[in-house]
C-alpha cells in the first residue's frame, strides 16, 4: 500500500478540524440558549438529575422541538456544561438524565457566584457583530477593533452608551464575587493593612467583599468619574473619581484586579509607577496586589491555556494589549521600580501577584 491512504486520512482529519473551528460559535450560542431557557435553574430546582422528557415538560416546548433540545443537551454535556446520567437498566433506548457540573452551577440565578451576566455580555449580538470586522481592523490603521467599527475605543463607547455600561458593570461585578471564595486564604496578604485603594474597582463589589472579611480595613475605590459619580459608600468603603494613569490615592496597599491586561506596556508602567508612589512613605512597607492572568504555555492544561489565548485575542482587538507571561510581567515590575514579586495561582485561570517596593 502506498502513502495515498495516509495522505487521504490527513486531509479528512484536517477537514474535521476546520469544520469544528467553523462551528465553535454554535457552542457559545447554545450556552446562551441554555441560560435563556433557564435550564440550569430547572435542574437545580429539580434537586436531582432530570430526564429529557421532564425537561421538555418543564420548558413547555412544542414536541417538534424535542429533537433540538436533546441535541442541545448532548452538545453542552460534551462541552462539560452538564453530565449525562444513564439509567441502570439494560434497555438500549433507556432515557438518560442530565445533571449540573461545576460550570453550569455558575449559571444558577440567585447564587453568590452566578456568571450568567458575563455570558450574556460576551455572547451578545452586538459583540458578535463587532468581531465580524477583525480582518478589516487588522488591515486598517485604527488602534482597536471598536475604533474600526464605532470610531471610539471601549471606554469612550461605554461612556456614550449607559445601557451597555450597566451590562458591562454587572458582568464585572459577577466576576468579582468570586473573591469570596478565597478571602480566607488571603489573610496573610491583607494582614497589618489599614487602608487599600482598589484601582479600577468599578461599583465596589470587590472592595465590599474585602471589607466584610477585614472590617478594620478602609478601602477607597478609584474609577472614572462617570462610573462612581452616583455611588455611595459606607464606613469602610468610599469612592473617588479619577484617572489611574495620572495618580492613585495614597494607602497602605493598592489592589489592581483584572485591569493591567487591558493596557499596553507603556500605560501599565504608568499605572505601576503610580501605584508605587501611592504606597511610598508607608513605614510598614506597602504592597501592590495584582490579580491577573499569567501565561505559561508549557505547563498549562489545554482548556485553561485555550481560555487565556482566547482572552489574548480579545485584549489585542479591543484594547491593543495582551496577556503576559511571567517574564513579561517581571520586566514591567522591574522597570516600574519594584524589587520583589511573588505569584500565587489561586484564582483559576488568573493569579495573585504581590509586589514589594
Amino acid at each position: 500500500m502506498d502513502g495515498t491512504g495516509d495522505k487521504t486520512a490527513e486531509l479528512f482529519h484536517g477537514q474535521a478540524q476546520l469544520y469544528r473551528l467553523m462551528y465553535l460559535w454554535m457552542s457559545s450560542l447554545c450556552l446562551k440558549c441554555a441560560i435563556e431557557l433557564e435550564i440550569p435553574d430547572i435542574i437545580h430546582e429539580h434537586g436531582q438529575p432530570i430526564s429529557l422528557s421532564q425537561l421538555v415538560s418543564d420548558l413547555k416546548v412544542p414536541p417538534s422541538k424535542t429533537t433540538f433540545l436533546k441535541g442541545l443537551m448532548r452538545l453542552l454535556a460534551h462541552n462539560g456544561l452538564f453530565t449525562i446520567i444513564k439509567s441502570n437498566n439494560n434497555e438500549e433506548e433507556s432515557e438518560v438524565s442530565y445533571d449540573l457540573t461545576s460550570a453550569s452551577r455558575l449559571l444558577v440565578n440567585g447564587t453568590d457566584h452566578c456568571l450568567s451576566s458575563m455570558v450574556q455580555l460576551t455572547v451578545s449580538p452586538a459583540l458578535l457583530d463587532l468581531y465580524q470586522n477583525l480582518g478589516k481592523w487588522v488591515r486598517g490603521e485604527e488602534n482597536t477593533l471598536r475604533e474600526t467599527s464605532f470610531g471610539v475605543g471601549v471606554y469612550e463607547f461605554l461612556a456614550q452608551n449607559p445601557e451597555d455600561l450597566a451590562v458591562f458593570q454587572e458582568a464585572m461585578a459577577s466576576d468579582s464575587r468570586f473573591m469570596k471564595l478565597v478571602m480566607k486564604d488571603l489573610e496573610s496578604v491583607f494582614d497589618g493593612l489599614n487602608s487599600i485603594v482598589d484601582v479600577g474597582g468599578g461599583t465596589g463589589t470587590t472592595a465590599k467583599i474585602i471589607c466584610e472579611a477585614f472590617p478594620k480595613l478602609k478601602c477607597t475605590v478609584l474609577d472614572l468619574p462617570e462610573v462612581v459619580s452616583n455611588l455611595s459608600g459606607n464606613s469602610n468603603v468610599s469612592f473617588v473619581g479619577g484617572d489611574m494613569l495620572k495618580s492613585i490615592p495614597h494607602a497602605d496597599a493598592v489592589l489592581i484586579k483584572w485591569v493591567l491586561h487591558d493596557w499596553g506596556d507603556d500605560d501599565c508602567l504608568k499605572i505601576l509607577k503610580n501605584a508605587k508612589e501611592a504606597i511610598s512613605g508607608n513605614g510598614k512597607g506597602g504592597k501592590v496586589i495584582i490579580i491577573d492572568t499569567v501565561l505559561n504555555e508549557k505547563e498549562e492544561q489545554h482548556e485553561v491555556l485555550e481560555t487565556k489565548l482566547l482572552l489574548n485575542i480579545m485584549l489585542a482587538a479591543e484594547f491593543n494589549s495582551k496577556e503576559r507571561s511571567e517574564e513579561e510581567w517581571k520586566k514591567l515590575f522591574l522597570k516600574a521600580g519594584f524589587t520583589d514579586y511573588q505569584i500565587f495561582p489561586i484564582f483559576g485561570f488568573r493569579s495573585l501577584i504581590v509586589l514589594n517596593p
